[in-house]
């Protein structure tokens, strides 16, 4: 026997879940740490390995970590001092940013201060061109006045940053190797390791962003390492990455801006693999946990991948009010609140949900833990969705007056009743979550409706079937451990790396021993990075692709490559992929165009990985185990309420019904009949009539 776990951070709750070789499953969620989040961690470890009765000991597969903590430090701005150098005359570039304006309307923009401060910036005399060819190399002398600056601000973390230097790192590395004696117990991040690409901004952006972030994700894996084989973990843990792979915690902790998006993008990988078990040719996930909600878009299944995404966005819903990142990440938006997000009653007296957002600490009212504020989970708890003696399986009660104090401020600013109250706050959560998703799936040129959703997170299954009928969604798949399917899909997530190179050139004018170049060094890198995640070498699989455009043109979508580039460059070939590729996303290709490749890009995994869960059913159906009362757009009903264990495959059920598990609660509206399946998952269908 052997088993694999798996520990999911998230903003409110800590996921657990432990995998035996024989199918069986193990589950719990604790409230996420925040003053240590490994506490969390390891209370949520030992609640599944004490469930299972084994030990860190007998954990001989895997252990897997999707956790928050970068968010948390670039969020919160609680990372070390942090300095950058970049080419004298570009100090500002973290100021100018790209001068894009994200809202031409708005004259009084809001943009998130800089990580790296003006007074940690320092400009060097070098010059590298675009061609990669050294105008003027780095002098050691001018690095000793700066280092000693450097030293009285404090600085434990350098983010080096030179002009063109993805097309010649030889400068970047001078000042590291200079930097590195003046100053042993400082970490570099360097533009030409972290985002070879061009793009100043962009790149100096990433750059800074892992620099920021290091002194802080290195001491937290490298005591996850040591605590874990204190308890006899004879395995080194695996860190989930945005691309939705794992590699080993040296590589995590090395590139941490890699580790931004590691939770939702395990539910995205783990929604990939339902995508191809139920033969969907799309699905969009639909991840709602306590403090946000995220969608993903499978095509084919497989999520799509974006080059670039943004973090600490000033205005959740809108692109370029953040700080940009050029590292590969599964293509998700946020797309909502979560169960700890605040409602409140506006300046002009409407009702709005979010984005403040009461964590786990205090926490939603109802949660007896200090909180004042009515959250959605408080709105879902007074409408009856909720049993407050029964979340967490009764080991977390619930407060329903706290609740219903809370809603009644705000139904007394909005002249109605407690449930028309909470009914609002259930309605404009799910309102905005299909608003956001329809612009998420248009702006990819994909048709949203009649999208099959996969439910999942604490809050998904409560919040799903609303957002299903926004969407004009047919369909919804509730799969087993859906409350903790994030950590699940960890566990089935192969080591996975992703790496760029730019290489700006017509297609017709391609070099392919330059290329070939490229390839092999992203190649030998990502073969390095497989290999300390535990992959052998000839296991690994690549795939290749490249980021185009029509020549003139500013932006760049990414294209599958028909073939290894190290073979051949077959002009044709690729450019009928780009114009493929082109006309999903816009509708139409530009005919005599040249095409112009901006970035090669490498893509290795380790193939499949397989942890099946045999979910146990029911041998007969089961009548209703109680009935409760539920508010439902504007009147009361008295629902059914059905243990989730006790279904037999094959049963069926009428909305609207409550179907409860431990760590979650799947709401099915009228309208709507849920079948459990074979597998222990739940489909839920609309009427025909109703579709």
């Amino acid at each position: 026997m052997t088993y694999a776990l798996a520990i999911d951070i998230g903003g409110t709750f800590t996921d657990a879940v432990l995998v035996s070789s024989d199918g069986n499953a193990w589950t719990d969620k604790t409230l996420t740490t925040h003053d240590d989040l490994l506490e969390g961690l390891f209370r949520g470890a030992e609640l599944v390995l004490g469930k299972a009765g084994v030990s860190f000991a007998d954990v001989d597969d895997i252990f897997a970590h999707a956790t928050t903590v970068i968010t948390n430090v670039l969020i919160e701005r609680k990372g070390a001092p942090t300095a950058l150098i970049t080419t004298q005359g570009f100090k500002d570039v973290l100021y100018i940013r790209d001068e894009h304006r994200y809202d031409m309307f708005d004259p009084q923009l809001e943009l998130p201060e800089p990580l790296i401060t003006a007074d940690l910036t320092w400009g060097v005399d070098e010059r590298t061109f675009s061609d990669g060819t050294i105008g003027k190399t780095v002098n050691a002398a001018d690095l000793l006045p700066i280092a000693e600056e450097m030293k009285k601000a404090g600085v434990q973390s350098v983010a080096i940053c030179l002009l063109n230097s993805y097309a010649n790192p030889q400068n970047e590395r001078a000042i590291k190797t200079a930097l590195s004696e003046l100053m042993p117990d400082a970490v570099m991040s360097l533009s030409c390791e972290v985002a070879p690409q061009m793009r100043e901004y962009l790149r100096t952006s990433t750059t800074a962003v892992n620099a920021y972030a290091m002194p802080t994700a290195q001491p937290y894996l490298r005591r996850l390492v040591k605590e874990l084989k204190q308890r006899d973990q004879p395995r080194t843990p695996l860190i989930m990455m945005s691309n939705g792979g794992v590699v080993g915690a040296g590589v995590a902790g090395q590139y941490p801006v890699r580790m931004i998006e590691s939770g939702p993008a395990a539910g995205a990988l783990i929604a990939s693999f339902f995508a191809e078990k139920y033969n969907f040719e799309s699905l969009m996930s639909f991840d709602m946990g306590g403090t946000t909600a995220k969608a993903c878009l499978i095509q084919d299944g497989e999520p799509l991948v974006s080059g670039e995404f943004e973090v600490d966005r000033r205005y959740r819903f809108k692109p370029g009010s953040g700080m940009p990142i050029t590292v590969p990440s599964i293509d998700m938006i946020e797309i909502g609140a979560g169960g700890g997000s605040i409602a409140r009653v506006d300046y002009m007296g409407l009702l709005k949900v979010g984005p403040d957002s009461a964590g786990s600490s205090p926490g939603p009212a109802c949660y007896g833990r200090g909180g004042e504020n009515a959250c959605v989970t408080d709105a879902d708890l007074a409408l009856g969705i909720l049993d407050a003696d029964n979340f967490l399986g009764g080991d977390m009660k619930l407060d329903k007056g706290a609740s219903q104090a809370a809603i009644a401020k705000l139904a007394d600013g909005l002249n109605v009743s407690v449930s028309e109250a909470a009914w609002g706050i259930y309605a404009i959560v799910g309102e905005s979550m299909a608003g956001a998703a329809r612009a998420h799936a248009t702006d990819r040129g994909i048709n949203y409706r009649g999208v099959p959703l996969l439910a999942f997170g604490g809050a998904g299954p409560v919040h799903a079937c609303y957002v299903a009928e926004q969407l004009e969604s047919t369909q919804i798949i509730y799969p087993p451990m859906a409350s903790v399917l994030s950590a699940y899909g960890t566990l089935v997530t192969p080591a996975r790396l992703d790496l760029a190179r730019s290489n700006l050139t017509l297609l017709a004018d391609v070099d392919g021993d330059h290329v070939s170049g490229l390839i092999d060094e992203m190649v030998a890198e990502s073969q390095d990075a497989l290999v300390d995640a535990g992959v052998e070498a000839g296991n690994i699989i690549y795939a290749f692709s490249a980021d185009m455009r029509y020549g003139g043109q500013q932006s760049e979508i990414t294209v599958t490559l028909p073939h290894d580039p190290r073979e051949t460059i077959d002009e044709r070939a690729i450019k009928d992929a780009f114009e493929k590729t082109y006309e999903t996303f816009y509708g139409l290709t530009l005919e005599g165009m040249e095409a112009e490749i901006v970035s090669w890009r490498v893509t290795a995994t380790a193939g499949d990985q397989s942890r099946n869960v045999i979910v146990p059913m029911a041998a007969q159906e089961t009548a209703p185990k109680s009935t409760r009362d539920v508010y439902i757009a504007g009147q009361s009903h008295d629902v059914s309420v059905y243990d989730r264990l006790s279904l037999k495959a094959g049963q069926q059920l009428q909305g609207p019904v409550l179907i409860e598990e431990r760590e979650t609660t799947i709401f099915v509206l009228p309208g709507w009949t849920v079948e459990a399946l074979e597998d222990g998952a739940l489909s839920a269908t609309r009427e025909n009539e109703q579709a």
